[in-house]
C-alpha cells in the first residue's frame, strides 16, 4: 500500500495546474465570483446562455413540485414519467429522425451504443480525435476496430476498403471536435458511408442547440439529416448545461438500445427536474435564431480581434476557439494571469491535447456582450505581456 500511494503522490505532482478544480461560488453565467474574485467566464459549455436562464429555472422548480426530486429507477421498471416521454419526442422533432433514447449523459450514450449494436462480424471505423466516450464504448464491444486521420476522407476510404470482409461497418465521428473546434465533413462522410454500403454515427454534443438554421446541429447545417443513422448528444452544453444525454436516429436501432444499451437498463432515469429544464430549454432553442446568429458574431468579433493582436488561432467558425501556445508552461501561465486580469479561461495540456499543443480554450457564448469580448482579448494581451516579463520568451507563443 505505501508503494501504491507513492506513486500517486508521483502522478499527482505531475498534473499541471489547469487540471485542478476551481469551484465556481454562483450560478453558471457569463460572470462568475470564484474564491471571492470576480471573473468573465470564457470557458464554459453555456453556448446560448441558458444554464442559469429564468424560464429554464422556473420551470425546473415547478417540476420538483410536481413530479419530485429523482426516480429512484431505471427507465424500464418505475423510472419514466410523461416528461421524459416528452423530452425524447422533442428531441426526436428537432433533430428530424425517427426515435430518441434519454441516457443519463452522453458518455453513457456513446458508452451503450457499440457493444448493444455490434459483435465480432462487424467493424467500427473512427475518427482519431473522437471523443474519449466513443473511444471508450468501442473498446468495450466486440467489433474490429480501425481508425482514420483526423477529418482525412481519403484516409477514412482507406479504412472503409481494409473492413470491406464485415457484416456490419459503422463509420463514427464527433459533428464538432470539442478541442479543435473544427466540424466533421459530414457531407463526404455520408458519401463514403453510401458508396461502401457503411453506417453513419455523429457525437454533435457542441453543435446541437449551436449550429444550423434551428438548432439541430451539424447534420441540419451540412444537409445530411436523413443519411445519418446516429446521433447522440448531451443536455449538458447549449440544452440548458445541466446533465444527461440522448441518442437519436433510426427506430429499429433506438429500440433495440432501450432493450440492450447497458447504461440505460441498469442506471437510473434522468431527474424529474433535469427533464423540465431541458425541455423549457429546447424550446428557447428552437424560437432562438436570434441568439445563433449573436453566439456566431460574438465568436467571429473574438476571432477577428485575437488574429489583429498576434494570437495564434485554429482556424473555424464554431465558438469553440482554441489560442495555441505549445509549450504546456506557458499555457499554464497564461491561464493563471488571465484570472490575475479577471477573465477564467483553462488551459489545455497533454494529455489532453497533443504534445507541443498546448492551448486555451475559449468558449464564447450568446450571452457575452461587446464590451465583454473586448475585455477578454485585453486581458489575453495583458497576460501575454505578464509571461513574457516573467521570462518567458515571445517566441514562446
Amino acid at each position: 500500500m505505501f508503494t501504491i500511494r507513492n506513486e500517486l503522490r508521483t502522478v499527482l505532482r505531475g498534473n499541471p495546474p489547469g487540471t485542478r478544480e476551481r469551484p465556481i461560488d454562483t450560478p453558471q453565467s457569463t460572470r462568475i465570483s470564484m474564491a471571492g474574485y470576480e471573473l468573465l467566464n470564457f470557458c464554459a459549455n453555456d453556448y446560448l446562455g441558458l444554464a442559469n436562464h429564468p424560464r429554464v429555472i422556473a420551470t425546473a422548480k415547478s417540476a420538483l413540485d410536481t413530479h419530485g426530486f429523482g426516480m429512484a429507477s431505471v427507465r424500464f421498471i418505475c423510472g419514466t414519467q410523461p416528461p421524459h416521454l416528452e423530452l425524447e419526442r422533442a428531441i426526436t422533432d428537432l433533430l428530424r429522425t425517427e426515435a430518441t433514447l434519454l441516457q443519463g449523459s452522453c458518455f453513457d450514450a456513446n458508452g451503450g451504443i457499440f457493444e448493444a449494436l455490434l459483435d465480432e462480424r462487424d467493424a467500427v471505423i473512427s475518427d482519431e480525435l473522437n471523443h474519449a466516450s466513443i473511444i471508450d464504448g468501442i473498446r468495450l464491444g466486440k467489433a474490429a476496430r480501425y481508425r482514420y486521420r483526423t477529418r482525412d476522407m481519403d484516409d477514412l476510404e482507406v479504412q472503409l476498403r481494409q473492413a470491406a470482409g464485415f457484416r456490419r461497418r459503422l463509420i463514427v465521428t464527433d459533428g464538432v471536435f470539442s478541442m479543435d473546434g473544427a466540424e466533421a465533413p459530414l457531407s463526404v462522410i455520408c458519401d463514403l458511408a453510401e458508396r461502401h454500403d457503411a453506417m453513419v454515427m455523429v457525437d454533435d454534443s457542441h453543435a446541437v442547440g449551436v449550429l444550423g438554421a434551428t438548432g439541430a446541429g451539424t447534420t441540419e447545417a451540412a444537409g445530411v439529416r436523413d443519411r445519418v443513422d446516429i446521433i447522440t448528444g448531451t443536455l449538458g452544453k447549449a440544452l440548458g448545461g445541466a446533465s444527461g444525454g440522448f441518442v437519436s436516429g433510426r427506430a429499429e436501432i433506438v429500440e433495440l438500445l432501450r432493450r440492450r444499451s447497458r447504461p440505460y437498463v441498469f442506471s437510473n432515469a434522468v431527474p424529474p427536474v433535469v427533464v423540465a429544464g431541458s425541455l423549457a430549454a429546447l424550446e428557447l432553442v428552437k424560437a432562438g435564431a436570434a441568439e445563433r446568429q449573436r453566439l456566431r458574431h460574438n465568436a467571429e468579433s473574438f476571432r477577428r480581434s485575437m488574429i489583429e493582436a498576434d494570437f495564434d488561432l485554429l482556424p473555424g467558425d464554431h465558438p469553440i476557439i482554441p489560442v495555441m501556445f505549445g509549450d504546456s508552461a506557458v499555457a499554464d501561465r497564461m491561464s493563471e494571469a488571465l484570472f490575475a486580469h479577471g477573465v477564467h479561461a483553462v488551459a489545455f495540456t497533454h494529455p489532453v491535447v497533443p504534445r507541443g499543443a498546448a492551448r486555451i480554450r475559449v468558449q464564447v457564448s450568446a450571452a457575452h456582450s461587446n464590451a465583454e469580448i473586448a475585455r477578454c482579448v485585453e486581458a489575453f494581451i495583458h497576460a501575454r505581456r505578464d509571461v513574457a516579463a516573467d521570462g518567458h520568451t515571445e517566441t514562446a507563443y
